[in-house]
């Protein structure tokens, strides 16, 4: 075959070798905005060595091969003996070890610790992002242990050590530990209260013995779970060491692992108690409120991660329309592409700004904070995972049938983009969460406002955007079938405020125009076209030297 037929021409370079927190001017922002002076140079230093990790050809190779070869159940060994175990390619143990040591389990303890953790989550999750299950789970519950302070003692510095040890041991003999957790049952799903794991008292302060199943249990080569079980005073949350204090292996027997969409290269295995050895956590009865905590920190990483994906999916789409040429230009430059791709970054940067933002109220911490956030982080969840899906779809689309192999990555990225709307409790459950908000706490609904009317006056569609979700709050007829309505809207008005506060005034505007303003159509590149659409694409470009 003659060589010239083979003649490589017009094939966007990878897009690898960059520093990804660097080239992402609007979560670099973020960081300087709600990091305070003093802890922004050591941020600034810890996400620049984060980051470039993140986008070196090493890190994108090991999130490839996690995938390729995905975790294997092992429950007995040569001899026949019950071992229950889940063997990883290393490349998994490559990249969590990264993760825990740039220290994304630890938040609680240090200064700016939630918006420097969620950065970090942000930037990583981008060279892969199954491996954050467990990183998210074991940052989550920090707070939930501290309802008993002797097991937070115990435990917490486990949780938060920057110090990653595979394989099962007992936890005094490990410099860190990773935790999982178990609610969900075959026969109830989302509704905890129908549990069936019986907890009976086995003697000794909060000692029992469990028994029963869980459907769906995440890394369960963790090294601790937290878990929701019937102890004779009602719903309890329990700790379940997979190995106990004296070395021997508790039993924890793993039946099979699910055969998932995405996600592949975490385990996701469904487990049976059978007098498995357990520590309760909090009170008896009291078991969801135990363990909502981890709950809310688990779904503000769900924001976190679909934020990331629509990250790297965006830059994708934006690094080959830069590089491929088509009639006569760049593709960047065409018209239409460039609504599209604008179209994208608004998506892309409304949920960057709310995430860190979310992150920031955890930081402050203080009551009015947290009224906010038990509204606006099941809205955020709710929405920015829903738009996730789209935005890697169209995202995908752009690199045209490139985009559809596998060697480019977006597969992967769309495969793991219905996740996060699933993971720690469905649309419905974020919707009907916001509204158990504003009938049992006002106090939320007057933070969320107090939030959104910092932007009032800077833009009338905001403000029209603002009255017409009191109007909608002023009518509770039917108010449970409007509430997938109800809550999109809060989203939206919430990212439009911020956008308004913080963005350069050519992505909020474009934002209020298309998204508050409804001037645009149902799909992505519909935008109007007298916007300054140039600037937004410019604005959201990844720059590799």
């Amino acid at each position: 075959m003659a060589a010239t037929t083979h003649t490589v021409t017009n094939q966007v370079p990878p897009l690898v070798g960059y520093d990804v927190f660097a080239a992402d001017r609007v979560l670099s922002e973020a960081v300087e905005r709600h990091v305070e002076p003093g802890v922004r140079p050591v941020a600034r230093e810890e996400l620049g060595e984060l980051g470039r990790s993140a986008g070196s050809a090493q890190a994108r190779e090991w999130g490839a091969r996690a995938n390729a070869y995905p975790p294997v159940l092992r429950t007995h060994d040569r001899y026949g003996h019950r071992i229950d175990e889940v063997e990883f390619h290393p490349s998994w143990h490559r990249l969590l070890g990264h993760a825990v040591e740039a220290g994304l389990t630890d938040a609680w303890g240090r200064p700016a610790g939630h918006v420097r953790r969620a950065a970090g989550f942000l930037v990583w999750t981008q060279a892969e992002a199954g491996h954050g299950c467990p990183l998210s789970m074991t940052h989550a519950a920090v707070p939930a242990l501290r309802t008993d302070p002797a097991l937070a003692a115990e435990w917490e510095p486990l949780l938060t050590s920057h110090v990653y040890e595979e394989g099962l041991r007992p936890a005094r003999l490990k410099s860190g530990v990773l935790f999982g957790m178990g609610m969900t049952e075959k026969q109830g799903g989302t509704d905890v209260r129908s549990t069936t794991t019986r907890a009976e008292p086995a003697g000794g302060e909060g000692a029992y013995l469990l028994t029963g199943h869980k459907w769906f249990c995440s890394a369960p080569m963790s090294d601790g779970f937290l878990v929701l079980a019937q102890a004779p005073g009602g719903l309890s949350c329990f700790l379940v060491p997979r190995v106990l204090p004296d070395g021997t292996r508790n039993v924890f027997a793993l039946q099979r692992l699910k055969d998932k969409l995405g996600n592949r290269s975490n385990a996701s295995a469904e487990v049976e108690f059978d007098g498995t050895w357990a520590r309760r956590v909090g009170e008896e009865g009291r078991g969801v409120r135990t363990i909502i905590e981890m709950v809310a920190a688990t779904r503000l990483d769900c924001v976190v991660g679909s934020a990331a994906l629509m990250r790297q999916a965006v830059a994708q789409a934006i690094h080959h329309s830069a590089h491929r040429a088509v009639f006569g230009g760049p593709l960047i430059d065409k018209p239409l592409m460039r609504n599209v791709l604008a179209d994208l970054a608004l998506e892309s940067e409304a949920a960057t700004v709310l995430a860190m933002r979310l992150a920031a109220a955890y930081d402050t911490d203080t009551e009015e904070e947290r009224a906010f956030l038990r509204l606006a982080v099941p809205a955020a969840k709710y929405w920015v995972t829903k738009r996730c899906p789209a935005v890697v779809g169209e995202a995908l689309e752009c690199l045209g049938g490139n985009g559809y192999v596998e060697e480019s990555g977006m597969p992967r990225l769309l495969r793991e983009a219905p996740l996060n709307s699933i993971w720690e409790g469905s649309g419905n459950v974020q919707a009907l969460d916001v509204l158990r908000a504003l009938r049992r706490e006002p106090r939320a609904l007057d933070a969320f406002l107090r939030e959104v009317g910092k932007a009032r006056g800077a833009d009338h569609r905001l403000d029209a955007a603002i009255k017409d979700l009191l109007t909608e709050l002023a009518d509770l007829e039917g108010i449970e079938a409007r509430a997938r309505r109800l809550v999109e809207r809060f989203a939206l008005v919430l990212q439009g405020s911020l956008l308004v506060r913080w963005a350069p005034s050519e992505v909020s505007d474009a934002f209020c125009a298309s998204r508050l303003g409804r001037d645009r159509g149902t799909g992505f590149g519909t935008l109007p076209h007298t916007l300054g659409l140039a600037s937004v694409v410019a604005r959201a470009r990844p720059v590799v030297d």
